[in-house]
């Protein structure tokens, strides 16, 4: 044989590998596209479940809504409660504040003029006076008793 016929042999066996690697590799490609075409087949029927799924969900979520919007209904008128019982706290312990800083005055008031009259004294004694005569009551009474 020729040189030219060896060529013309290495390149059938060439185009021969050729052919059968292609072959192998469309009938891949064609498996890949059947199987692709079956998952495209079913995607209606999925999208058509998901659809009802949200449906269905949107329908509970609107429910639950609704459910919560009745039950606040219910609570509204318990904060209210809280709310007049917070006020009226409040106004108590503003007043008792009130009463506070006004005999905080007076006493700061008296205070003062005792110290003024320098009669700190005599009231320490009268205070004095008024203890021992009521701890002399407790004794009459407790010796009475026994």
């Amino acid at each position: 044989m020729d040189f030219l016929g060896i060529a013309a042999l290495i390149a059938a066996i060439a185009f021969a590998v050729l052919v059968i690697f292609l072959g192998k590799v469309l009938n891949n490609l064609s498996d890949v596209l059947s199987k692709t075409g079956d998952t495209i087949g079913k995607l209606p029927d999925q999208l058509d479940e998901i659809s009802k799924e949200t449906g269905t969900i949107l329908h509970n979520t609107n429910e639950t809504i609704l459910d919560l919007n009745e039950k606040i209904k219910t609570l509204n008128p318990i904060f209210g409660m809280v709310e007049d019982a917070g006020t009226a706290s409040r106004k108590v312990s503003s007043s008792l504040v009130d009463l506070t800083e006004s005999m905080r005055k007076q006493t700061n008031a008296a205070a003062k003029m005792t110290d003024n009259k320098d009669l700190r004294g005599l009231y320490g004694l009268a205070a004095f006076v008024y203890f021992l005569n009521q701890k002399k009551k407790e004794y009459n009474e407790a010796t009475q008793n026994t």
